[in-house]
């Protein structure tokens, strides 16, 4: 009995392990999204773009990963709600990740004309993001509640500044009509990072139904 746990605690580290790598590729690729954008970077957008299979083939091997754990450890009750969670937390990092590379394809789209208005409130929704990414995967790994309840904190701040953006592009469009298509381009943007904040939160509740039992709804 303690030699097969053992061995399911090696396959549980190797499928953490797997997470917290893919978490960090996302983050990467949410920054490095932003700054193609704000810099007009095309060839960063590119990478983005090129890059996003490295991300789904990551999900790939969380499954398998997963999937062989359950079909040799044959776990349960909390053990099996670990594995479940992880493909969850998998398909949410996948989804971000897309969400980055429509972010670096608003780059490809308006490099031309450049950029109406200085990005500000952009790039610090992504710096949240990236935080809520990485602190979600540590609340998994950690198995920290609090921590995954911070989630639903910084999506309000996300929320906020989406709807601070919201504002000033409409307010721009009214005023410079010309420049339309880009401020939507731009309001999109800001809806893909309020999205990726959203999965993030996700995470966050799948931890407190880890540890608790229940699912809170953290995105109200």
């Amino acid at each position: 009995m303690m030699m097969k746990r053992a061995q399911f605690d090696a396959y549980l580290d190797e499928l953490r392990q797997a997470l917290i790598t893919m978490g960090k590729r996302v983050e990467e690729a949410i920054q490095n999204s932003v700054i193609s954008l704000k810099e007009m970077k095309v060839e960063l957008a590119d990478s983005v773009i090129r890059n996003d299979r490295y991300i789904n083939e990551m999900e790939e091997m969380i499954e398998d990963i997963g999937a062989r754990i359950i079909a040799t450890q044959q776990p349960v009750a909390k053990d099996l709600r670990r594995i479940i969670i992880a493909f969850r937390m998998a398909n949410d990092l996948e989804r971000m990740a897309d969400l980055a590379v429509d972010i670096a394809k608003v780059t490809m789209r308006i490099e031309q004309e450049g950029l109406i208005k200085p990005l500000v409130d952009i790039p610090r929704m992504a710096e949240i993001v990236q935080i809520m990414t990485n602190d979600s995967i540590q609340s998994y790994i950690q198995e920290d509640v609090n921590l995954a309840y911070k989630m639903a904190q910084m999506d309000d701040e996300v929320d906020l500044l989406h709807s601070q953006i919201l504002r000033e592009l409409f307010t721009y469009i009214m005023e410079t009509p010309k420049h339309v298509n880009q401020a939507l381009q731009l309001c999109f943007v800001s809806r893909y990072l309020e999205r990726m904040a959203d999965h993030a939160t996700n995470i966050g509740e799948s931890v407190v139904y880890l540890v608790q039992g229940k699912r809170p709804d953290l995105n109200t």
